[in-house]
C-alpha cells in the first residue's frame, strides 16, 4: 500500500532537480511517443488499406490464366484445373459465357494489357498503360465517369478510347484544349478519346492503376496489342452465393473446357487474410523501431535515479538511522521511477497521437484512435519506471547508515 507521504516526498524530490527532471520526461516523452506514433500509423495504414479494398465488394473474384505447375494445391497450380503442361489461352466467347454457364457469377469483365508507345501530337506521354476492356469492366471495378461515356458492346473493333484521369491531366500538360475528341496514338494504331475516368485513390483489390490506364474495347485490344493475351478476369458473384460456391463453378466450367485450359482464383478473403498477416508485421516492426528510442528515455530515467541516489546518501542515511527498512528506501526510490515514467507516458500518449493525426491528415488517411496504443502507453511507461528505476532503488537500499551519514 503507497502511503500518500511517499508520493509527496517522491514529488519534493523530483521538483528540487527540475532540470534533470525535465532531461528524462523528454526521453521518456520521445520514446513513448515515437512507439504509440509508430503502432498507430501503422494501424491505421492497415485499415486505410483494407478499406481501399473493400470499396469494390467481397463479392469479387479474380480469376488469372494458370502458367503450369502442378496440380490444383501444389505449387505453381494452387486453386487451378489442370495439369502440368503448357496452358492454352483462355477465348474471350468462353469467358463471357461464364455468367451463362456458372449460376454463381452474375458478371465479367476480362481485360488485356498492351504495350508499346503512346503520344498525343507527336509528343510521348509518360506513365499511361493501354487496356483491352469489355462494357462491365466499368461497373464491376466500381469506377465512375467524369466525362463522356464509357465503352459499349458496340464499339467493337472500333478505335475508340476512355482515358484515366492522371491521362487527362498529361494530355492537358501536352496543350490539349478539349479533351473529348482528341486523338492518342498507341503504337501504329490512333484512338479517339470518348470518356474520362474519375479519379480513384490508390490500392485495393485492382491489378491495375485507373488513373494511368488508356482503356479500349478488348476486341479492338486482341487485334492491335502485340502478343495480346487475356489473363486476368475479374468476376462479380451472384447475391447469396458464397465466393467459396461460385469459385468452384469456374473450376468445374473451366475444366470442362479441355484443351489445356486453367484458371487460379482469389477471392477476397483470402486477399484481406494475405493483407492482414502483412500489416501485423509492418506494425510490429515500427513499434520495434520506436522502442529503440524508449530504451533511450529508460536510460535517462536511470541515470536521474542514479544522480538522486548519489545526492542523496546522507538523507538515505538518516532515515535508516531512524529505523527505515530497506524496503522502505527501495520502495521510496521505485515510487520516483514510476511517477517520473508515468508523467512522461502521458505526455507522450498525447505527443504520439497527435503525430500520428498530423500524418494521416496529410497523407488524407482516415484517422483512426487505437485504445491498444493507448494502453500500450500506459503499461509501457509504468514497466520502464520500475525495470530502469530497480537498480537505483536497489542501490540505494543497499546503502551502509553508517557510511551514508559520513557523506557530505
Amino acid at each position: 500500500m503507497i502511503h500518500p507521504s511517499h508520493l509527496k516526498e517522491a514529488a519534493r524530490s523530483l521538483l528540487a532537480s527540475k532540470q534533470r527532471t525535465v532531461l528524462a520526461l523528454i526521453g521518456i516523452v520521445i520514446g513513448i511517443g515515437s512507439v504509440i506514433a509508430m503502432v498507430s500509423v501503422g494501424r491505421i495504414v492497415q485499415e486505410e488499406s483494407l478499406r481501399q479494398f473493400k470499396e469494390m465488394g467481397t463479392d469479387i473474384l479474380t480469376i488469372e490464366k494458370e502458367f503450369g505447375g502442378g496440380p490444383p494445391g501444389m505449387p505453381g497450380g494452387s486453386g487451378a484445373a489442370g495439369g502440368t503442361a503448357a496452358k492454352a489461352a483462355l477465348r474471350l466467347d468462353t469467358i463471357l459465357a461464364i455468367p451463362s454457364r456458372c449460376p454463381g457469377i452474375v458478371a465479367v469483365a476480362p481485360s488485356v494489357r498492351g504495350s508499346g508507345d503512346i503520344s498525343f501530337t507527336g509528343n510521348k506521354l509518360e506513365r499511361c498503360s493501354p487496356m483491352g476492356v469489355t462494357a462491365s469492366f466499368l461497373n464491376i471495378n466500381k469506377l465512375a465517369m467524369r466525362e463522356g461515356r464509357f465503352l459499349s458492346d458496340l464499339d467493337e473493333q472500333s478505335r475508340y478510347c476512355v482515358i484515366g484521369s492522371q491521362v487527362a491531366a498529361e494530355l492537358q500538360k501536352q496543350g490539349a484544349g478539349r479533351l473529348l475528341g482528341s486523338k492518342i496514338r498507341i503504337g501504329d494504331n490512333l484512338f479517339t478519346v470518348i470518356g474520362i475516368t474519375s479519379e480513384v485513390p490508390q490500392g485495393g483489390m485492382r491489378r491495375f492503376e485507373p488513373n494511368e490506364m488508356i482503356y479500349v474495347h478488348i476486341t479492338t485490344g486482341l487485334r492491335v496489342f502485340a502478343n495480346a493475351e487475356i489473363q486476368s478476369i475479374t468476376a462479380r458473384v451472384s447475391p447469396g452465393i458464397t465466393n467459396n460456391a461460385a469459385r468452384d463453378q469456374v473450376l468445374a466450367y473451366v475444366a470442362s473446357l479441355g484443351k489445356g485450359q486453367a484458371v487460379r482464383i482469389t477471392s477476397p478473403e483470402e486477399i484481406i487474410a494475405q493483407m492482414e498477416k502483412q500489416m501485423q508485421m509492418f506494425t510490429l516492426l515500427l513499434g520495434a523501431i520506436g522502442s529503440i528510442s524508449l530504451i533511450v528515455g529508460g536510460v535517462g530515467v536511470m541515470n536521474v535515479m542514479l544522480v538522486s541516489v548519489t545526492e542523496r546518501r546522507r538523507e538515505i542515511g538518516i532515515r535508516r538511522a531512524l529505523g527505515a527498512k530497506r524496503g522502505d528506501i527501495r520502495g521510496q526510490f521505485l515510487i520516483e521511477s514510476v511517477i517520473l515514467s508515468l508523467i512522461g507516458g502521458l505526455f507522450g500518449i498525447i505527443f504520439g497521437i497527435g503525430a500520428s493525426w498530423l500524418i494521416a491528415h496529410f497523407a488524407k488517411w482516415q484517422f483512426a484512435l487505437s485504445f491498444s496504443a493507448i494502453l500500450l502507453g500506459v503499461g509501457v511507461s509504468n514497466a520502464v519506471g520500475i525495470f530502469f528505476g530497480y537498480y537505483p532503488a536497489r542501490q540505494a537500499s543497499l546503502l551502509d547508515p553508517i557510511v551514508a551519514l559520513k557523506s557530505d
